[in-house]
């Protein structure tokens, strides 16, 4: 490798052969003062220094802005071709098993450009089955809710507005049965009219299931919708023959009416007594067998010689296609006087 050869002044590096010396006139610059510029400097103080040939370095890479960021720097320009330099475009990669491939460019048809994704958007039997079957599923679901909260309305729901319009009834009960102010103690009793129709006319009470209501003049939908209704032409509490009485099978009424068994008591509230009646007979007949709330139960036109009392109600929970009967006959009468029975008790 060529060489040059540079005396170094006072044990330092010097200039070339052909620099200008220090303090020459060519060098206008001041000498530094551990230099002394009368001495001549030392022919065997030399060092070897390698002569640059061939081509200039590459210079450093330029950083721009986003090299700070760990950005890539750009690589230099080489002068090779693009594809020695490996920027070929890479080949789309392979679609996957169960995949499919979309073209995404527009593509003209007669009757314009084609959708870019026509071809994922078309219906086809498979979407309009599920469609099918998520709409119907929906329904079904929708319905099954409808159908739970009118199940908790009958229950539950139906209870507390029947409770208040008891409420109602017991005040308008114990408003008729009031003694009349006009007439004193020893004066004449004034003889009770017929039952007004969806007017209240006496209490029901049944001990084994803690039930109270007030019996209404009527058996019409209206009539007993918000309580036990009596039988028009059937007898009265206490009287011979059957008061019968029905009611809805709801929660708030004859819901449990089911659980009654011969011996259990029922209590019948008057204007003057107490009626109490063990049941003796539970049966369960057709929606047309009226005969059941005969004056002789299931023996129509049959001269009555007994007082019994027939609650009936929807047959089973929920419906209405057949009836539950309860049959039960008048054990003792109390005077109110006396104070409550003590079947009331349970």
């Amino acid at each position: 490798m060529p060489t040059a050869i540079i005396p170094a002044v006072g044990g330092r590096p010097g200039r070339a052969a052909d620099a200008p010396r220090p303090g020459s006139p060519a060098d206008s610059r001041p000498l530094p003062p551990d230099v002394d510029q009368g001495r001549s400097a030392d022919p065997a103080a030399t060092a070897l220094i390698p002569a640059v040939t061939g081509r200039r370095p590459a210079a450093a890479p330029t950083m721009d802005s986003t090299a700070l960021m760990g950005a890539v720097p750009p690589v230099p320009d080489t002068g090779e071709p693009a594809d020695a330099q490996g920027d070929s475009p890479a080949e789309p990669p392979r679609p996957r098993r169960g995949e499919r491939v979309v073209q995404l460019r527009p593509e003209q048809t007669g009757e314009g450009y084609k959708s870019v994704y026509s071809e994922l958007t078309r219906p086809s039997l498979a979407s309009r089955l599920r469609t099918g079957i998520r709409v119907a599923g929906e329904v079904l679901i929708t319905f099954g809710l409808v159908v739970l909260l009118f199940a908790g309305y009958e229950i539950w729901g139906k209870s507390v507005i029947v409770d208040a319009r008891q409420d109602d009834l017991n005040s308008q009960l114990t408003q008729a049965w009031a003694p009349d102010p006009t007439v004193g103690p020893t004066g004449p009793t004034k003889k009770p009219g017929p039952p007004v129709e969806g007017k209240p006319i006496a209490g029901l009470y049944i001990p084994k299931l803690d039930k109270h209501w007030i019996v209404v003049e009527g058996v019409t939908p209206k009539d007993i919708r918000y309580a036990p209704g009596h039988y028009p032409k059937s007898a009265l509490p206490g009287e011979v023959g059957n008061f019968a009485v029905a009611g809805h099978r709801i929660q708030a009424t004859f819901w449990r009416l089911d659980e009654l068994n011969s011996g259990d008591n029922i209590v019948v509230e008057g204007k003057t007594e107490w009626y109490v009646y063990k049941v003796y007979q539970s049966h369960i007949v057709k929606p047309y067998q009226v005969e059941a709330v005969a004056p002789v139960p299931m023996k129509p036109g049959v001269k009555p010689t007994e007082k019994l009392l027939t609650l009936t109600t929807c047959n089973p929970k929920f419906d209405n296609y057949q009836r539950l009967i309860i049959h039960a006959r008048l054990d003792h009468v109390q005077a109110k006087s006396a104070g409550p029975p003590a079947e009331l008790e349970g």
